[in-house]
């Protein structure tokens, strides 16, 4: 889970423009947040906050993690999608995720995102049956 201040991310936005947040999110991520009047920073505000909440899935403790090897994009549906390129991607293998699935909220004040690490099952062993010995 993330949380992230939107009246941080429009005073870094007047501060600083849009390519303070090209260091944090690929192109397709910028232009997912993009109208015609420019940025939209509740969608900036979410997707930084998705792409945080997933890399805290990762449990990365102290391994360099690049912004650009998470990235979250808007499905066909609307919904956002993780993509784990690189680093995150073996990450993400070492630990058995098979996926992160994300949802982000936001209202005027701050944008949220929840996500959650979609394990690969792993196989158990065949059940040994039980062999009782009986007494007489």
């Amino acid at each position: 889970m993330d949380i992230v201040s939107v009246n941080r991310v429009r005073r870094l936005l007047a501060q600083y423009g849009e390519r303070f947040f090209e260091r944090m999110l690929t192109p397709g991520e910028l232009a997912d947040c993009r109208t015609s009047s420019g940025l939209d920073v509740l969608s900036l505000c979410g997707r930084i906050a998705a792409k945080e909440a997933a890399f805290k899935t990762l449990r990365v403790r102290g391994r360099f993690l690049p912004w650009p090897d998470i990235v979250v994009r808007r499905s066909e549906g609307g919904w956002p999608l993780v993509e784990l390129h690189r680093s995150a991607a073996e990450m993400a293998a070492e630990s058995g995720i098979t996926e992160i699935t994300v949802s982000i909220s936001h209202d005027v004040d701050y944008a949220v995102a929840v996500a959650a690490p979609i394990i690969a099952p792993t196989p158990y062993p065949a059940p040994t049956p039980h062999v009782s010995s009986s007494s007489s």
